[in-house]
């Protein structure tokens, strides 16, 4: 053992030391496997609002969260640098889109820094994109963030085929990444929250 042989070489405040860091290490290694440590990795907040949204639209609450997570870490009142705006980050035009082809109440751009308005019209968007790509997750994700005639071209040209696994084929890099982020935090929140 290794201890016994350094510890007659250390003095005793290097000993404290030593034994700070080693149990400071076993902590981390505790906390790192524990739900409570991913759970605060990776919160799910505005619960009702993201339940109620998935139930009326008709897709996993979990999606919703995810694409929460990637698109603004639960910030409510996050604008991106092209515009858009909220939780689920979306563009002022895409959201007078969704009121036109849906029925959620839309007043203006500063609707979209409503939790509830945000959450229902990016759900609302995702469960569109799902149909249009047939069910398929992976390019309705690609889609929310890329545009679908976007998505629909690079699968028609057979640039990517629309799967995770060649996602590695999208040619736009951020798209390439926000898909495998969105399918990571996914899976993360699958893992964490059975019940949600």
């Amino acid at each position: 053992m290794i201890w016994p042989r350094i510890s007659w070489v250390l003095t005793p405040q290097a000993k404290r030391k030593v034994a700070i860091i080693l149990g400071l290490i076993f902590l981390i290694v505790l906390a790192v496997g524990s739900d409570w440590f991913w759970r605060f990795i990776y919160p799910i907040y505005h619960e009702a609002e993201i339940r109620q949204a998935a139930e009326t639209h008709q897709i996993d609450p979990l999606l919703v969260a995810a694409i929460i997570r990637v698109e603004s870490k639960f910030r409510t009142e996050n604008v991106s640098k092209v515009g858009a705006v909220g939780l689920m980050q979306l563009m002022p035009e895409t959201a007078e889109w969704i009121a036109k082809e849906s029925e959620i109440p839309y007043r203006g751009i500063e609707d979209l820094s409503d939790p509830e308005t945000n959450i229902r019209m990016g759900s609302w968007y995702m469960a569109y994109l799902l149909k249009q790509f047939d069910g398929n997750q992976a390019a309705a994700i690609a889609a929310y963030n890329a545009g679908q005639g976007r998505v629909s071209r690079w699968m028609k040209e057979g640039v990517w085929d629309g799967t995770l696994a060649a996602s590695e084929k999208i040619p736009v890099g951020e798209t390439r990444h926000y898909i495998q982020r969105v399918s990571f935090s996914y899976t993360k929140y699958q893992q964490l929250y059975p019940d949600f």
